[in-house]
This record gives structure tokens, sequence and C-alpha cells, in this order.
């Protein structure tokens, strides 16, 4: 069986800020914002604390987290590879990591055409 390309990823970095918050506020998910408070950042929530429905899409689990975004936000980022990491700097979102004078960000890629054809299934609302 072929290994699918995955949608989402995460550095080690990241995975060091979301061991600390997990720690304190047990089980995490996320969310890409659709730009209100802080652009268009990935969000930290404690999980189910952010309602899921049928108009989010959930990319995939990075370091235990489920990682979804809405729809109209989905249809612009579907053919990138996106990656979670952090800087320092105090975002003015709402995500959990804000007070450790951090913030999670996404970095972003182009898959080739090769990998569109190769990419792991999405699906639509709460996983």
């Amino acid at each position: 069986m072929k290994k699918m390309i995955s949608r989402i990823k995460i550095t080690d970095a990241a995975k060091a800020v979301i061991d600390t918050l997990t720690a304190k506020h047990g089980e995490l998910m996320f969310h890409q914002s659709g730009g209100c408070c802080d652009g268009s950042s990935p969000m930290c929530f404690q999980k189910g604390e952010l309602m899921i429905n049928e108009t989010d899409i959930w990319l995939g689990n990075i370091h235990g987290c489920d990682f979804y975004m809405s729809e109209d936000q989905f249809e612009y980022w579907k053919h990138t590879q996106l990656t979670i990491d952090i800087v320092k700097g105090r975002g003015s979102s709402f995500s959990l990591e804000i007070p450790m004078g951090i913030r999670f960000v996404i970095k972003s890629r182009i898959y080739t055409e090769q990998e569109m054809r190769e990419l792991s299934a999405i699906h639509v609302g709460e996983i």
C-alpha cells in the first residue's frame, strides 16, 4: 500500500509547545482561522471548545491534535501542504499559546502534480 501525502505537518518546535499546552489544558485541537482576529492563523483550543460542524474540513492529526479549517478556507489552501510552526511574538487571537509570548503560524508549499494524486483523505465535520 502506497503512503499518502499528508496535508498537514508540524515542526519539532511546535510539538514542544503542544506538549506544554497539553500538560496544562488536556486534549487540544486546531482550527485554521478565516482571518478574523489575527489574520489567517492556526488557532489552538481545548478539544471541544470550538464547535465543529458540516462546514468544517478535517485535514488530519498533528501530534495528537485534530486539525480543521472551514470549507471556504479549504478552497484557498487545498493545493498546498501546510506546516504548523511557532514564532515569537504575541498574536491577537484566542489561541492557547498566546500568553506564552509565541504564536502558531502556517507555512505552506504547493503540491506537485504527482502529490496531488496521492493526497490523504479529508473528512467533513467532526472526527
